[in-house]
């Protein structure tokens, strides 16, 4: 049997490998916790891999109409955390949750969002554009919102991160795109499986970095675990459900699946690298609980994004948000 035909297997099973990297982040704590040095590189991988298969034509199709992707990556990282501050001080509501919903709402798509999409059966594309957007303007869309909380400390630490993620995208992007241009120009069905496949198995093993305060929260404090679960799940899918449902009347089908998830997953991990771990300790539980909701976006919203009806599956390339 051929790599490309046993990759086709987790490909075929994207949906369950994913539920495996969550199980084995709980249950080995240590290996969670060992690998958490290591998610720079893992979601570099990530990128690299959605990038490979996405191609540059695809990816920078839409860039024609920069203005509408712009408008929705600032609704997406100003409006949305800003009504989050005003909502949260409105109803007195502060501490570790209400900090990390801020921060999940602040942050720039997630390196996996082309591939959840792709679980979904969508095209990744504009899910791979507005994730590269919205990282290269974040370390100007952190400046109001941190002007607005000032228990996150200094926003300089965060603009600096984001300017050191934007370099690892710009990388890992710039690579993928090269070996489309010249090596991989048209990739048969069988490698564009493949590379599926590599994509569902690169993710799950992100995630096991990501859980290394939830396997301990189980066993030490279960009242706090379930909280900052719910929190994370309410936060996620409810901004998911709410965008979808605006989308599916503002835009073409094709951009309310790539949209509507990365209207709820967000890379909020880069803020473990920027602010002070004063901040961010509180913050390890929330986040390790938001993985859960985000890696069960394919199963339990997936009939939220059906695919594209089969007489526009095609229909990737340029297109106009309205």
């Amino acid at each position: 049997m051929t790599a490309a035909a046993l990759l086709a297997w987790p490909a075929r099973h994207g949906r369950g490998v994913l539920v495996a990297g969550l199980v084995a982040g709980i249950l080995m704590p240590g290996v969670a916790l060992a690998m958490r040095d290591w998610i720079a590189e893992l979601v570099a991988g990530l990128l690299f891999i959605a990038a490979l298969r996405v191609g540059p034509r695809q990816a920078f199709g839409a860039l024609s109409d920069i203005r509408a992707s712009l408008g929705v990556a600032l609704v997406y990282q100003v409006a949305l955390p800003v009504g989050f501050i005003a909502a949260f001080g409105l109803a007195g509501w502060h501490g570790a949750l209400a900090t990390g919903l801020v921060l999940m709402a602040a942050a720039a798509p997630i390196s996996g969002s082309p591939n959840l999409t792709v679980l979904t059966g969508n095209d990744p594309a504009p899910a791979l554009r507005l994730m590269v957007l919205g990282t290269a303007i974040l370390p100007l869309t952190v400046v109001p919102v941190f002007w607005l909380s000032p228990m996150l400390g200094e926003a300089g630490a965060v603009v600096a991160s984001a300017g050191r993620l934007l370099g690892i995208i710009g990388g890992a992007a710039g690579a993928a795109f090269l070996i489309r241009g010249f090596l991989v120009r048209n990739p048969s069905p069988a490698a564009i499986a493949a590379l599926d496949g590599v994509s569902a198995i690169a993710m799950a093993i992100v995630v096991v970095g990501l859980m290394s305060a939830v396997g301990p929260a189980i066993r030490e404090s279960p009242a706090d675990l379930a909280l900052a679960l719910g929190a994370a799940f309410a936060g996620n899918f409810g901004l998911q459900i709410a965008a979808a449902t605006v989308l599916r009347r503002t835009a073409p089908q094709r951009f309310v699946a790539p949209l509507g998830i990365i209207a709820g997953n967000r890379n909020i991990a880069l803020f473990l690298t920027a602010l002070p771990a004063a901040v961010t300790e509180p913050l390890l539980l929330f986040i390790g609980c938001y993985q859960v909701p985000m890696y069960l976006t394919p199963i339990l919203l997936g009939r939220l994004y059906p695919p594209p009806a089969p007489e526009r599956a095609d229909s990737v390339g340029p297109g106009r948000l309205h």
